[in-house]
């Protein structure tokens, strides 16, 4: 069995001859990457297709270019986000300047998830390559043929004492996770998510957690139907539904939910999910398969409800008539199962949303700006849209997190650098020209002054 605690321990020292910190490190690594991904473009295209039936557009468009416009973004930006950044300095501290600078953290490490197993797994390690840590990864051993593949790129071409790819399960996480980390990044369950924070609380490691929850999406009469009808299709039937950023349920207002869901069904007919389609997966497992299977109410099924066990098939389908305390409403689904509730008042379906824990995106189709601005300034959620689904992801310069049980905070460009580094302050004071206001012994004058000074 491989030795992970000698392989954290040469990470550390690694890490301790300050070479990560390096500009042309960083950025000479980060091209080998690259480099690396292109080359082994074709491995990792088959290795996904046969884990889950992902095609390679899909794979393309929604993992490796991720990957590939991340890393981009650091070698255009890295040299502005790493230089010191000057800020104020109070009078009490004159003459004397300060300073923000950006530490690595050190030796991270980063877990993935399975749904997207290339842009969740090495987005994060992109940034910490940028931040200048040293990192260790844990892929999902779920798509057991992407995590193996992810290992031979990586370690056979990375010292392992900056880069080093863990393949296994349970046990080798567990192992790893005693390991005095200077971060811990995490994707996936709520659930799991408290036993990896668990586990950092003991060394009080810093810890970002992505994890997922019900993001809901909102049609309000003003919605431009035909265009929300088919932006909510992709998005929520991208991956086979296996998105944590999936719209979860549909909150529509009923005086439009019949003629929504009519173009919902004909956009999800135009779309071609059939079994076995390029653009369609399967389900990643047969745990999965039964699980979201035990969501499905076939009474109340509106549209599709085909399955196919034996080839981990569930066709996308549309559940009408549903109420808050439906079996589906009580978890996040990650599947091909869209229920839909009505609702009134706009006022209504936002307490409605509240009364659930704080989810990881959100989503609006309306025409109607004070709603716009209502559902940003009521609604807690990591991240949304406004007349689309999931394309916030794309734009490196936002933020990308949760909130509350569906994570804690964010990464992706510029904020993935900040994830993975220390903000280290230091005030910077000229020897000379110092009053001797602060300096024993104290004077009614003196204390009249510091009042003055420090006001």
């Amino acid at each position: 069995m491989t030795d992970f605690n000698n392989i954290f321990q040469s990470q550390q020292k690694f890490f301790l001859s300050q070479q990560t910190k390096e500009l042309c490190f960083r950025k000479s690594n980060l091209k080998k990457l690259k480099h690396l991904l292109k080359e082994n473009e074709p491995k990792l295209y088959e290795a996904i297709y046969t884990d889950f039936g992902k095609s390679k557009f899909d794979t393309f468009s929604t993992e490796l270019n991720m990957l590939y416009l991340e890393i981009d973004y650091f070698l255009k930006n890295l040299n502005k986000l790493m230089k010191p950044r000057k800020i104020g300095t109070n009078l009490v501290n004159m003459p004397g300047s300060s300073c923000l600078y950006y530490d690595p953290l050190g030796c991270a490490l980063v877990i993935g998830a399975w749904n997207y197993p290339y842009q969740i797994t090495l987005l994060p390690v992109i940034d910490a390559m940028a931040a200048g840590c040293t990192c260790m990864i844990k892929p999902s051993e779920i798509p057991a043929n992407t995590m193996r593949v992810m290992a031979e790129i990586i370690n056979n071409n990375f010292a392992p004492e900056y880069l080093y790819v863990v393949e296994g399960g349970v046990p080798e996480t567990t192992t790893i996770l005693e390991f005095p980390f200077d971060k811990i990044f995490f994707t996936g369950s709520p659930k799991v998510g408290k036993i990896v924070y668990e586990a950092a609380a003991k060394n009080l490691i810093p810890v970002t957690l992505e994890l997922g929850g019900k993001s809901p999406c909102v049609v309000t009469e003003s919605a431009d139907l035909k265009v929300a009808a088919r932006r909510i299709v992709w998005g929520k039937f991208l991956n086979g539904g296996q998105t944590c950023v999936a719209p979860d349920y549909l909150l529509v207002h009923q005086s439009v939910k019949d003629e929504l869901l009519k173009e919902i069904k004909e956009r999800i007919q135009y779309s071609g999910y059939t079994e076995g389609a390029e653009q369609y997966v399967r389900i990643i497992n047969e745990r999965n398969f039964q699980r979201i299977m035990s969501l499905m109410d076939i009474s109340k099924i509106y549209c599709g409800g085909k399955t196919d066990e034996k080839n981990l098939y569930i066709e996308p389908t549309v559940l009408d008539n549903i109420s808050w305390e439906d079996p589906i409403m009580q978890e996040e689904i990650f599947g091909p199962l869209l229920p839909v509730l009505t609702y009134e008042t706009f006022d209504n379906a936002l307490k409605a949303i509240l009364k659930l824990p704080k989810p990881l995106s959100a989503y609006l189709f309306t025409g109607n700006k004070k709603e716009k601005e209502q559902l940003i300034s009521v609604i807690p959620f990591g991240g949304g849209c406004i007349n689309d689904t999931i394309m916030h992801l794309i734009n490196n310069n936002l933020p990308f997190g949760g909130i509350g049980n569906s994570g804690t905070g964010h990464y992706h460009g510029k904020y993935g650098f900040e994830c993975f580094s220390h903000l280290k302050p230091v005030l910077d004071k000229a020897t000379w020209g110092e009053p001797d206001l602060k300096y024993p012994p104290y004077t009614t004058n003196k204390e009249k002054w510091i009042e003055r000074l420090m006001k």
